[in-house]
């Protein structure tokens, strides 16, 4: 699985829709409209690097109102949630 984190210029009269556009793309799991230098932060996650390359210019970028876009792929996660529920596990059962 490849996750990446497309950060997204929109026209700032699109951004309501083109987030909701975006939303709607088959690999696409999150959009969050914010605040700074982006307008859009897509999170994506599909299963190979081709369907990665695909998607970008050839979805992304071609819904109205994306001005630019800045794909960083990520390469691993780190959550406070997941160190949580790893150390949790068994905690029922020893009870």
């Amino acid at each position: 699985m490849v996750t990446a984190i497309v950060l997204i210029q929109a026209a700032a009269e699109r951004i309501p829709e083109a987030a909701q556009e975006i939303a709607d793309i088959d690999g696409v799991t999150e959009v969050y409209s914010c605040a700074g230098d982006v307008d859009l932060i897509a999170l994506v996650r599909v299963s190979k690097h081709e369907d990665l390359a695909a998607l970008v210019p050839g979805k992304i970028s071609k819904v109205a109102g994306v001005l630019n876009t800045d794909t960083h792929i990520a390469f691993r996660s780190y959550s406070k949630r997941d160190d949580e529920a790893a150390f949790a596990i068994g905690l029922d059962d020893a009870q």
